[in-house]
């Protein structure tokens, strides 16, 4: 149609009718967009580049020398550190080939007792290990045979075929004047992490914790030294690097460092650990005596049929220093009535010391000899007789 219609062409917008929706929304977006250059610039300006190709290490600031503290410390460590060791155990199976598989079973620690080659831990760490090896802080790996163990008190012996030079054996102090407040150090391997140094406090003298043989260990020092799984059996030393105890167990609902930590003390460590590469095992002395749970004599007591708290003689081995004393056993004995059963000795006191229960009881024996004669206060029908005591060794 030609133009004189009155009709313009569609490319060309009517004289006087507004622009279309694009050119409008182009003319906006290019205003903000000059809009938020100009804001930009008055902030600042265009940010600086992300990269500076001329980039260049900070200067050293030098410091003065450590503190004496600090190097006493470090020195410390690096004397004792070489007399600490790694213990991995083995368990040994065969496949279906019958070939032999090593399956680890757990680590501890441990440390050098003597230049022959006798290597302390704990017992619970190589308790269930058919196989036990020992790095030195060379990182020499030996295979280690038991010596000798006391799981009362919770100490194993090693021995590995090292020489002679590459032992070195820590100091050894005393725990009997150790004070609350005193710095300690321990050595070990927590998480598999050999070599491993922390520092703490002694938090506690006099503790009690329970062995793998549920009998008490006293004396023992408490630290908030971390000690974590791994650390079992290594040394705990004063600030003079001697040591003073063996890192043993922690208090954790997790199972993991919870500020509480224990260590048995030195003297125990010391006596015990001479028997053990003399004889291979500890004596142990004792009555040859079972005794009733301590529950059993807690509901006596409520039903009235005790009197008063102690030990409760269950049963009396033959021919053992019980029955030689002519200790008592619980019993059934028969009467006219028929079959009566009669209470056992109660074991009240041992050398004038209160026996209220089979923890005093282990307590009053720990420390003592095999043949060493006791006087023991007993409970029979409501009368109090004494007995006199020569104490064997328990097998």
């Amino acid at each position: 149609m030609s133009s004189e219609s009155g009709y313009q062409s569609e490319n060309r917008p009517v004289a006087g009718q507004p622009q279309s929706r694009s050119a409008n929304g182009w003319l906006i977006l290019i205003l903000l967009m000059v809009f938020g250059v100009l804001v930009y610039r008055m902030a600042g300006g265009l940010p600086s580049p992300l990269h500076d190709p001329k980039a260049e290490p900070r200067e050293v600031v030098p410091r003065d020398d450590l503190p004496t503290g600090e190097q006493a410390q470090i020195s410390l460590f690096r004397d004792a550190s070489p007399s600490v060791v790694y213990i991995t155990t083995l368990k040994i199976e065969r496949d279906r080939f019958s070939r032999t598989l090593e399956i680890p079973q757990g680590t501890g620690s441990g440390f050098v007792w003597d230049d022959t080659g006798n290597i302390v831990t704990n017992f619970h760490v190589i308790r269930e290990a058919e196989v036990a090896r020992v790095t030195l802080a060379d990182n020499s790996t030996y295979d280690a045979v038991i010596v000798g163990v006391a799981p009362d008190k919770d100490l194993a012996v090693l021995k590995i075929d090292a020489p002679a030079d590459r032992l070195k054996p820590l100091r050894v102090g005393t725990s009997a004047n150790l004070q609350v407040g005193q710095n300690v150090l321990a050595i070990g391997s927590p998480f598999q992490l050999d070599q491993t140094l922390t520092t703490g406090v002694i938090s506690g003298l006099g503790r009690e914790i329970q062995s793998v043989t549920r009998r008490p260990i006293q004396g023992v020092i408490q630290t908030d030294a971390a000690i974590n799984p791994g650390n079992s059996g290594g040394p705990l030393l004063d600030s003079a690097g001697r040591l003073i105890g063996i890192n043993t167990a922690i208090y954790s609902p997790s199972g993991a460092y919870a500020g509480i930590g224990f260590a048995v003390p030195v003297d125990t460590v010391n006596r015990i650990v001479p028997r053990l590469i003399r004889y291979g095992k500890v004596e142990r002395p004792g009555m040859g005596i079972e005794p009733f749970d301590g529950s059993v004599v807690q509901r006596l007591l409520y039903l009235e049929i005790l009197s008063e708290t102690g030990v409760l003689v269950k049963n009396v081995s033959p021919d053992s220093a019980a029955e030689r004393s002519g200790m008592l056993p619980t019993r059934t004995i028969q009467t006219d009535k028929g079959p009566e059963d009669l209470l056992g000795d109660l074991i009240v006191s041992i050398e004038g010391k209160t026996i209220a229960n089979n923890n005093d009881l282990f307590k009053a024996l720990d420390g003592r000899k095999v043949g060493d004669e006791i006087s023991i206060d007993v409970i029979r029908n409501g009368k109090k007789v004494t007995l006199s005591l020569t104490l064997q060794e328990l097998k």
